[in-house]
């Protein structure tokens, strides 16, 4: 959800699992605790919890995906309060993180239901829904569901070539090596430059963290916006995320090559020197 949605009286949200910004020794256990408070006022104002959804490389919340596992502790506390975990697989799956062909599944959790959507037709309008035999039950059992649009042929040919490709190509392989190669390239910046505050990421999803003051870790948003229209005129285009707009999401298309690493490093450290940082 962004900042800007309204949430309506039965929803809460959980404040992001930030590595970088949170000082807790065990980050899984700060972040399931996080979501017990909240479920303990649900509680309190008889609102019944049904469920937690979450994206598992936290990507609108900065990308946040380490240290891996973390959301483990999450998910039982969900399940103990008898909830459901809802994976939302849009940006983290389809092999993109490197380390597993689903986001979820660097953390060793197996969601109750995982929506998926853009990458899974590669440009061609299609999404999917999975989910345990006991969830859909108690939907199903009950409620007569038709969709007219459903199973659209044309869609599933184009996902099933994706699911090919991704396979016979060793995508997640690729993004794993390409992705490790980029991050320890992207790293040398915060070298380089003080305004980098934290480089953070999974094969080919990568959080580039702006900063005013490092030590005070003072989010920059200016130089965030600024960045990336400088970008434009090195032809990298690209997108800011995270609760203060701060961050930079740098996903490549996982046609990325170990080549083309130096161009888009190269045009961050461009784009930086003539911004004067």
């Amino acid at each position: 959800l962004g900042s800007g949605q309204p949430l309506a009286p039965t929803t809460r949200l959980v404040p992001p699992p930030d590595a970088y910004r949170v000082d807790a020794p065990d980050l899984g256990e700060w972040f399931a605790n996080q979501i017990q408070k909240q479920i303990d006022d649900m509680k309190a104002h008889s609102i019944k919890f049904a469920g937690f959804l979450a994206d598992s490389i936290f990507s609108s919340d900065g990308v946040l995906p380490n240290p891996r596992g973390f959301l483990q502790k999450a998910v039982d506390v969900v399940h103990a309060n008898g909830g459901i975990f809802i994976a939302d697989e849009v940006q983290p799956g389809f092999a993109r993180t490197g380390d597993a062909f689903w986001g979820f599944a660097r953390h060793g959790v197996v969601p109750d239901i995982i929506t998926t959507g853009k990458p899974m037709g590669n440009g061609i309008p299609v999404s999917g829904l999975l989910a345990k035999s006991e969830v859909l039950a108690a939907f199903s059992d009950n409620i007569p569901y038709f969709n007219t649009f459903g199973g659209n042929p044309v869609a599933m040919a184009a996902a099933q070539a994706v699911l090919n490709v991704i396979q016979e190509e060793g995508l997640q392989e690729h993004s794993r090596v390409v992705g490790g190669k980029l991050l320890a390239e992207l790293s040398k910046l915060k070298e380089r430059y003080a305004c980098v505050g934290d480089v953070r990421g999974a094969g080919l999803f990568i959080g580039f963290e702006l900063v005013s003051d490092r030590d005070r870790k003072t989010p920059d948003k200016a130089l965030a916006l600024d960045l990336i229209e400088k970008l434009r005129d090195h032809h990298v285009l690209t997108s800011v995320a995270g609760p203060y707009g701060n961050v930079l999401k740098l996903r490549p298309p996982l046609a990325f090559q170990e080549s083309d690493i130096d161009w888009l490093v190269g045009a961050l450290d461009k784009s930086l020197s003539e911004l004067g940082r």
